[in-house]
């Protein structure tokens, strides 16, 4: 009995840093969400899966639909007027998720 203590006292402390790296879920993740599926992993075909992805390239890609820099008018609309905290958020959030395989 004592080992099972020590295992999940032990388990419980290494799962609590995990848990708190992972940021909370953005207010705007629904409409993201829709194609990319809300854990970063495409809902639809085309759409790429975010889970994972470097932070910084998340952050660059989405000031870049925001402002036009890319032109890809579904992202525009889709991403709207959008502050930098929110972009920061969604970044953060997908970067934060784990990629998984497809299922066949």
């Amino acid at each position: 009995m004592r080992n099972v203590l020590i295992v999940a006292l032990s388990l419980a402390a290494v799962a609590a840093p995990l848990r708190a790296e992972m940021p909370p879920k953005p207010a705007r993740l629904g409409l993201c969400a829709a194609c990319h599926g809300e854990h970063g992993m495409a809902q639809i075909p085309g759409a790429p899966n975010l889970a994972g992805q470097r932070l910084d390239y998340l952050r660059e890609a989405l000031r870049q639909y925001r402002d036009g820099r890319r032109n890809v008018a579904l992202m525009k609309a889709a991403i709207g007027p959008i502050s930098d905290e929110e972009l920061d958020q969604l970044a953060r959030w997908y970067s934060a998720q784990t990629p998984v395989a497809p299922r066949p």
